[in-house]
């Protein structure tokens, strides 16, 4: 892998599980599910050990369901300071390697170790390096991935695991990474996978053989994409740590502490999510957005998505959430009750024209009043002031609604 760059992906095996079983050893024999708050919704699934994971028990499930499958099963609050805290203890081992270490996430990194390899071997041996290291200085296990690209690194990355090297390289992709399925490969999801399948596309090397400009034709600009993913033509850079990165969207979501028939209830929790998304975007000074995007979880755990325009880019609050209201009365999520919402906003414009019928002076009278409202609630809490709407149900405007996370073009959140 000499004339090529050499691309670690690494990944904190089961990471909040392995945290809490570094805080307690005595965890490490029994399944345990690390859990949200308990008085909402009685805890929902964040992560699991291995034990738990064998039995069946899945993130994003209540705890309770998780027991049913699994009656041993121990619940543990999530301690994020901690999971923070081991996070950063291990990418400093990382910059002992190379000062290219991109996040993706609090438990996974790209590292571009192609500068490096003069001083500590070729990528596998770093790899096995890093890994020793890790589980002996931080007591967690982590898999590592090695490519020549970002997109197959990653893939190498979750081959074999928990606390292994794997390796995908020029002369053995063909038959490591193409027989893999197609929803393996990153950024193909549920909805993307389903599409492909319509075209008999069932693996990566489906995907690397299907003629270019077809994938093109049935999937836009991401049909080319997914190609070049496919044929190991990802040359994207490993950003260096601390490098600005460009802003792609702005998104919130939660899990409502019970389901959601009503569609008021579910208008109630989009405003709240929509409240966050557009403090998040006046706070940045970010212009306004032109994309709303949805994302659905029900009772059953299925997850639907749709997007759209708003009538005009907008950083109001109200705006957004009838625009994310409009989306999910399209969705076929066949009347089930709804667990869990996602709001993002993305395409932002910058300063508007004015325009005939007044639009942008609305716009700046709403988001004088959205930045009033966010004054108050950053002085004296977000209970001080709420919606009316939010009102009618007292226990969900309670509900804590973290700031919203900025997106960044290869789905890093901050």
């Amino acid at each position: 892998m000499n004339t090529k760059r050499c691309i670690l992906h690494s990944d904190l095996n089961n990471f909040y599980a392995s945290v809490e079983m570094l805080k307690s050893p005595a965890l490490r024999g029994v399944p345990i599910a690390v859990t949200g708050s308990m008085k909402d919704r009685h805890g929902v699934v964040l992560a699991k050990n291995m034990l738990a994971k064998r039995a069946g028990v899945q993130t994003g499930e209540v705890f309770w369901q998780a027991k049913r499958k699994c009656p041993d099963l121990v619940a543990v609050p999530a301690d994020f300071p901690a999971y923070v805290r081991v996070s950063q203890a291990v990418r400093k081992i990382y910059a002992r390697y190379t000062d290219r270490i991109e996040p993706f996430g609090i438990d996974e990194c790209w590292l571009d170790v192609t500068g490096s390899r003069l001083l500590f071997g070729e990528g596998p041996a770093i790899a096995e390096s890093i890994r020793e290291t890790v589980l002996k200085e931080c007591g967690v296990t982590v898999s590592v991935g090695v490519s020549w690209n970002k997109i197959f690194a990653k893939l190498a990355s979750d081959m074999k695991k928990p606390n292994a090297v794997s390796v995908i390289s020029p002369e053995n992709y063909k038959e490591t990474a193409w027989k893999l399925p197609a929803s393996d490969l990153l950024y193909v999801g549920k909805a993307t996978a389903r599409k492909l399948s319509l075209l008999g596309i069932a693996t990566i090397g489906d995907i690397a053989r299907y003629d270019e400009g077809k994938l093109i034709q049935e999937l836009g600009k991401w049909g080319k994409v997914l190609y070049e993913y496919a044929n190991g033509s990802d040359s994207s850079p490993v950003k260096e740590m601390g490098e600005t990165r460009e802003v792609k969207s702005v998104g919130n979501s939660l899990t409502c502490y019970r389901d959601l028939e009503e569609e008021d209830e579910i208008y109630m929790l989009f405003l709240l999510l929509a409240d966050s998304v557009a403090a998040r975007l006046l706070e940045s000074g970010m212009g306004r957005a032109r994309t709303v995007k949805i994302v659905v979880t029900d009772r059953d755990l299925g997850r639907f998505g749709k997007q759209g325009q708003l009538e005009g880019p907008s950083r109001n609050a109200k705006e957004i959430a009838d625009c994310a209201m409009k989306l999910f009365r399209a969705l076929e999520t066949k009347g089930k009750p709804i667990r869990a919402l996602g709001i993002s906003v993305c395409e932002f414009s910058g300063a508007e024209q004015l325009d005939m019928f007044g639009r942008t002076e609305r716009e700046d009278r709403l988001e004088r009043a959205d930045g009033a409202v966010a004054k108050i609630r950053e002085k004296y809490g977000n209970g001080a002031i709420k919606r009316a709407t939010v009102l009618k149900d007292e226990r969900l405007s309670e509900m804590d609604i973290k700031g919203a996370h900025i997106i960044h073009p290869e789905g890093h959140h901050d």
